[in-house]
């Protein structure tokens, strides 16, 4: 049956209920406002088809509602996909699971929304399991006749016909569905981060540099391990605790070991002295020794986890519990934030653990619905705590899902695969998540620069030492190269702060995938190159049993901002393919000119990765302090404009740990170069300082190529 009843909420974007939705869902749960003003801004566009297209059904007890689909286009986004970018011809049941090796969509973060490279997306906000069949599925009435194959003769036979439609299955009493316009498929996740209250922006200190101790490390301990970044000139923002800070994990009592931490209070603030942030890793399973398990038993669900309860959080009165015990233990003591470890259950790793779908919850929830929605409980929850003292707080969670943009939480997984890791921050950006490749060990020096200079170049740049205690100067013999890309994180640090702002204010990801700034009739000029050098291959068994190996699909490069290009190398790779958008691009460490528009091949030893800025950009910059300066410190900014040709830009700033920006305490200053008769170039900056700036003393550089080894 066709559908017609959409009502359209906001400029390019249009809203359908289909069924009895009961309970809440991402949306509601997350309780944000959409950006209205910023929606109004974009441009006005029509639904990207005739309504009449949209078809609905009813089979086996559930919804299925389902959209065309032509026979390239591509389809992105079903949340964190560590596996493949393009889901097109994939189907995709999106349950929360954690380590998935297979590509099935289940992940930490499933989302139900696609976008498509034709300038359009689809959203199920639901608490349930959706499964997308994007355009993995034909019907008899849609198959034709010509595309039915032999495949022992039939080089063109295909293990997934082209199919003409996206089916999504609904849950049995419905969902609502929203469709989300472009025209272009940046402006489609903008739309969606948008009205899910934009991105979020994290404090200054959360883009520095992490370190995990290991897990029965003792107060003395971190703070010599803490000390010895300093006097190994690295710098670091944030220690984490892991396990072992707890008097019992696995299940957790969130209270202090007093042996190992006998004054937490203490310990915090000697660490705050020296510039350092504490993050202290959980997981939401409650032990009977925890001082919390009595208020919280009758507030929880039938199963426990590792002996632990497992609270039912959509109860307000449970959410206070936790947040009372987390205030005064924490929060007042001044730990800054927290690792949301193991929300998400597994059945996909060599253990299974987690409450099952038919648990009951107080709330009339079930364990399906529980599941799904409980690495956003823990987000919001902890976030509220912490906005609720006008600071903002950053930290890691390994589950969440739909309307998480605002949410100050960076996504990680116990898998390993540096490749897949990669591809996490390009799959992560269609759907308002952020992740990040962090580091825990290495085979040989080779794999840990490599692992290095990817972190330093992602929304969390993390060492995870909790297993092993590796350190950044672990491999003596490049402990140069991986302090060098530590230091330039840092004096990044105006840039990629800018980059999270924009987030905010137009919902644009900071970290994005490569079809974020190129056309599909690009990328396919770049493809069909590629196809002729593969076509000269030849196929093993294992690819050929349903066909050839999927495309090149240019995930494992990504933009940071509007003016990097980030290729990354691993270990055993010396040189790479990279894709290059239109316009003249210089190796940011190399100088060497490039012309965009094409395919281009690279080298790089191991002292470099190969990043790229566009000619014309200009790139504020500050210098590789220890650590994040403290609010009201001011520090030199240096505008480093690259190329010949004219540019402009622009930059953020406030006190970098409140939430006092909501009230305009924040500065947005537009750069230009401009070129006069003379050929000189000029430097402007132009706007007002509407809050505490952190900058002084400007300094501007002209027409550079690269950025000098000594300079950094």
């Amino acid at each position: 049956m066709p559908i017609t009843k959409w009502e359209q909420t906001a400029p390019g974007i249009w809203r359908l209920t289909i069924g009895e939705p009961q309970g809440i869902t991402p949306l509601t749960w997350m309780g944000v406002a959409p950006k209205d003003e910023a929606l109004l801004q974009m441009p006005q566009v029509e639904p990207p088809f005739a309504w009449d297209h949209v078809q609905l059904e009813e089979a086996g007890g559930r919804f299925v509602v389902s959209f065309p689909l032509n026979r390239t286009e591509k389809l992105y986004g079903t949340g964190l996909q560590l596996l493949r970018m393009n889901q097109r011809g994939r189907t995709r049941f999106l349950r929360v699971n954690s380590d998935p090796k297979q590509d099935t969509g289940e992940t930490h973060a499933p989302v139900p929304f696609y976008v498509s490279d034709q300038g359009y997306g689809v959203w199920v906000d639901t608490p349930r399991i959706v499964t997308m069949f994007c355009g993995s599925t034909l019907k008899q009435e849609d198959t034709q006749q010509e595309e039915i194959r032999d495949r022992n003769t039939d080089k063109g036979w295909k293990a997934t016909p082209v199919a003409s439609r996206v089916e999504i299955q609904i849950p049995a009493d419905g969902a609502v569905v929203y469709l989300f316009g472009g025209p272009t498929l940046s402006e489609v996740v903008a739309r969606y981060n948008l009205m899910c209250g934009g991105g979020v922006l994290p404090p200054k200190w959360g883009l520095g540099f992490w370190h995990r101790v290991p897990t029965l490390y003792s107060d003395q301990q971190v703070l010599e391990e803490a000390e010895q970044f300093r006097l190994n000139d690295f710098p670091c923002d944030v220690i984490g605790l892991e396990p072992g800070w707890h008097s019992h994990s696995y299940p957790v009592t969130y209270e202090w070991e007093k042996n190992r931490f006998p004054e937490p209070a203490s310990f915090v603030n000697q660490l705050a002295q020296k510039g350092f942030r504490v993050n202290l890793w959980e997981h939401p399973y409650v032990s009977p020794q925890s001082e919390l398990y009595a208020g919280l038993q009758p507030l929880s669900g039938t199963h426990t986890v590792w002996g632990g309860l497992a609270p039912d959080y959509s109860l307000p009165e449970a959410a206070e519990l936790y947040k009372k015990q987390h205030e005064e233990q924490h929060v007042h003591i001044g730990v800054s934030g927290y690792k949301l470890d193991e929300c998400d259950g597994s059945e996909l790793t060599n253990n299974s653990w987690m409450f099952p779908a038919h648990a009951k919850f107080p709330s009339g929830l079930d364990g399906e619905q529980m599941r799904q929605m409980y690495g956003l409980m823990f987000q919001k929850m902890t976030a509220d705590l912490f906005r609720s003292r006008n600071r903002r707080t950053y930290g890691l969670v390994r589950a969440s899902g739909g309307a998480a943009s605002t949410m100050p939480y960076v996504l990680y997984s116990d898998l390993y695969d540096h490749k897949q890791f990669i591809r996490g921050i390009c799959s992560s950006s269609f759907s308002g998540l952020l992740w990040t490749p962090e580091v825990r060990r290495a085979r040989n020096a080779e794999d840990w620069v490599r692992r290095m200079q990817t972190v330093c170049f992602s929304p969390m740049a993390m060492l995870n030492a909790w297993g092993d205690g590796t350190k950044p100067w672990s491999f003596p013999e490049v402990e140069g190269t991986v302090r060098h890309y530590i230091k330039l994180r840092m004096k990044l640090l105006p840039y990629l702060y800018t980059a999270f702002a924009v987030y905010r204010e137009q919902g644009i990801p900071p970290f994005r995938a490569m079809p974020f700034v190129l056309t599909p009739e690009e990328i396919a000029d770049a493809e069909a190159k590629l196809a002729a050098q593969d076509e000269q291959q030849l196929l093993n068994t294992t690819d050929g049993a349903y066909g050839k190996k999927k495309a090149r699909e240019w995930d494992d490069q990504y933009m940071v901002g509007d003016a990097l290009l980030v290729a990354p190398l691993v270990e055993g790779e010396t040189e790479r393919e990279v894709l290059l958008p239109a316009g003249v691009w210089y190796g940011l460490e190399t100088g060497e000119r490039y012309t965009g528009g094409c395919v281009i091949r690279v080298q790089a030893g191991l002292e470099h990765i190969p990043v790229f800025v566009k000619s014309g950009s200009i790139i504020p910059m500050m210098a590789a302090l220890p650590h994040v300066p403290s609010p009201g410190t001011l520090t030199e900014i240096e505008l480093v404009h690259f190329g010949t040709e004219p540019g402009t830009t622009r930059l953020y700033d406030d006190d970098g740990e409140t939430f006092d920006y909501e009230q305009g305490k924040c500065s947005w200053w537009n750069l230009s170069v401009t070129i006069d008769q003379d050929g000189r170039y000029i430097g402007a900056w132009i706007g007002e300082n509407n809050g505490s700036s952190s900058y002084r003393a400007v300094t501007w550089r002209f027409a550079q190529t690269r950025l000098l080894m000594n300079e950094q």
